[in-house]
């Protein structure tokens, strides 16, 4: 724990170093990202020590704050979410002191990498406290430094109000936090996780309490309002940090109050199913009808949290039927995806950053013909893609299979209910094709065809530092799909922890072992091939001449960009088959008569949230404005009300 606590200091000291070098922006972000790095590096070694079965005494010192003990510990469940949270935080910082560079003209460096820091910090704190307290004050600063970063770009129309849909949304999650830790510690007194006992009674409304209040931060359907507005305004490496690893704050939350509420049962896990199947069929049909390519990455962090999810609800009805082998499988599925999720959707926040940056747009319908003047960038974000629609050989395969093993096991397995267990694996299965059909549009209309725009056609290569960030990712991809055991190997200390020590609980996730492995060899087989004939095609066209020449045009004698299929285009059969969930609608009508005169055609789609949320967001504005005379300005007013609430609370405690 010492090196944790130190990773802590590189984290905190950073940060204020970068602020107090803030003149300087060459000096802040050296600051702000030899902070992130170090940091990270302190902290990844207790964490790999856990996972690899060592035990760590916690700490718990005396603090004045009532509630108990200010406990920090490090148990299996920790470690394995601490691990991505600082290798996500080592690679965007990395990535984002390059990113920034281009920002130091007109912008101060030392805030945004304080709050960079500081929210790093943070996410330590929210999975390491034992708390009830202290784990509400990580999770609020948690919250507000990431807006901060949000709001970096302040200065543009649509960060504000997105700014501020995500701090409503994420107080109103909050909210439900407190009022779950206060029936908590009601009967014990103390606000002390390892003094908490599964309650008698009123079990399921405090597990709605917890879907609730972590649901809101994980962007969980239909809760996820804020998060498709503020991942794309949002500085690309903090898109990545915060849709790699902050969304799994709330994963994690949930994780940790369901082995405090009991043990698994159907209900609470039916709950789980439905609201995670409704996540990925939900966020990978928006997905599909985007335009902008961090907001479709966004919708997809949606779907991506629903797999988790759905992973978690099936291991609880499988636990409570007793099927404890099929739900270690759909456990581990469900934990490795957490790992497999922060590496490729980090990689592709990162890869659109750089689209972002060298192009000056994320439209895709202004994109086109990136791979050539791109490479390295085109090559990383095709990684991501593969492993995001999780196909075989990569990581997004991995743990997606062991889930599809977990619900087919359990529906063949007389011990569980075959008849809820056979819904996710048709969820899943349209939910992968669907987002490989979403990817092949992305990628297509990014990378390859002509130019659309002539920002597009005057893109080129980032820098080194933010393609070793993309390329590292990339190779994390790779290396988890082809050695898929050993993730599966790490995810079984945590699944133990919160499903019990029972002898041969996690000998089905065991079993998969030779079937991954084998997956993992035929892949590598498949990429070195792939990799001998693209060296025999270079070598035998090398001693040949190539004639580059037009590609036939149907005997059109004037081709343009224009001709190509847009994203809108490529996706419209898929959204017309799903109209009613997708809501798109058409702007502008097609060309007509035999001289048409010009016209334009657009399609729009509305998220279903936001007419739900609307309503709710405005009277939350509405009260705020009632109540801003409150907020007189003097210090003599605040002591008074101060006064009035601590008399307000004694007379309650004495009635």
């Amino acid at each position: 724990m010492t090196l944790l606590g130190l990773a802590l200091a590189a984290f905190v000291g950073g940060g204020a170093a970068a602020l107090l070098a803030t003149r300087s922006p060459r000096w802040a972000s050296r600051f702000g990202v030899g902070g992130a790095l170090l940091g990270s590096a302190l902290g990844l070694v207790p964490a790999v020590e856990v996972l690899c079965g060592r035990s760590l005494p916690g700490v718990a010192l005396a603090w004045s704050v009532p509630g108990g003990t200010l406990a920090l510990a490090l148990d299996p469940l920790s470690a394995f979410f601490l691990v991505p949270v600082l290798a996500i935080t080592a690679a965007t910082a990395a990535y984002g002191g390059s990113y920034l560079s281009a920002e130091a003209g007109h912008k101060l460096l030392g805030p945004a990498w304080l709050w960079f820091d500081w929210l790093a910090a943070s996410l330590v704190l929210v999975v390491t406290a034992r708390n009830g307290l202290l784990f509400l004050i990580a999770w609020e600063a948690m919250t507000l430094t990431s807006y901060f970063l949000v709001i970096f770009h302040h200065e543009r129309d649509a960060v504000p109000r997105a700014g501020w849909i995500y701090l409503a949304a994420t107080h109103l999650g909050t909210a439900f936090l407190l009022v779950l830790f206060g029936l908590l510690a009601q009967d014990t007194g103390s606000l002390d996780f390892a003094r908490w006992d599964p309650p008698h009674a009123g079990a399921f409304g405090l597990f709605a309490l917890a879907l609730v209040g972590f649901g809101t931060k994980a962007g969980l359907f239909p809760f996820h309002l804020w998060l498709p507005e503020a991942h794309p305004v949002a500085p690309s490496h903090v898109s990545a940090l915060l849709s790699g690893v902050m969304i799994k704050m709330g994963v994690y939350g949930l994780l940790r109050m369901l082995s405090i509420l009991g043990p698994p049962n159907a209900a609470s896990g039916a709950v789980l199913l439905a609201m995670g199947l409704a996540s990925g069929l939900f966020g990978v049909l928006l997905a599909l009808v985007q335009h902008d390519l961090k907001r479709l990455l966004a919708y997809h962090s949606i779907e991506n949290i629903g797999i988790i999810v759905l992973g978690v609800g099936l291991a609880w009805i499988a636990a409570s039927a007793g099927a404890t082998g099929v739900a270690a499988l759909a456990l581990a599925g469900a934990l490795l995806h957490v790992w497999n999720h922060a590496l490729f959707k980090s990689l592709l926040f990162l890869a659109a950053g750089a689209i972002g940056r060298s192009a000056g747009t994320q439209d895709l319908e202004r994109l086109g013909g990136l791979l050539k003047r791109m490479p390295w960038t085109g090559a990383t974000f095709l990684v991501g893609a593969v492993a995001i629609c999780g196909l075989p050989p990569l990581n997004g395969f991995v743990s997606e299979f062991l889930i599809y093993a977990a619900a087919f096991k359990g529906a063949a397995s007389s011990s569980a209910p075959s008849a809820a267990l056979w819904a996710p694996i048709g969820g899943l299965a349209l939910i992968g094709g669907l987002a490989a059909a979403c990817f092949a549009k992305a990628a297509g209309v990014a990378f390859l065809g002509e130019p659309r725009s002539a920002e597009a056609a005057g893109a080129s290569e980032v820098e080194p530092v933010m393609r070793a960030a993309m390329l590292c990712l990339a190779a994390a991809c790779v290396a988890l799909g082809l050695a898929g055991p050993l993730g599966l190997a790490a995810s079984l200390g945590p699944v133990e922890q919160l499903l019990g020590p029972e002898r041969g609980i996690t000998s089905v996730a065991r079993s998969m072992t030779p079937v991954l492995w084998s997956v993992g060899a035929v892949g590598a087989c498949v990429a070195l091939a792939a990799l001998a004939l693209a060296g025999l095609r270079r070598r035998v066209l090398r001693r040949r001449s190539v004639r580059i020449a037009g590609t036939w045009d149907c005997g059109f004698v004037a081709p343009s960009p224009r001709m190509q299929y847009t994203a809108s285009s490529f996706a419209q059969p898929l959204t017309r088959l799903f109209a009613p969930v997708v809501r798109a609608r058409t702007i502008g009508e097609g060309p007509a008569g035999t001289f048409p005169r010009p016209t334009s055609f657009a399609s729009r789609s509305t998220d279903v949230a936001e007419g739900v949320f609307a309503g709710l967001f405005g009277a939350v504005a509405a009260l705020a404005m009632r109540l801003r005379p409150l907020q007189a300005g003097s210090t003599q007013v605040y002591v008074l009300y101060t006064v009035l609430a601590a008399l307000a609370l004694l007379l309650w405690k004495l009635v």
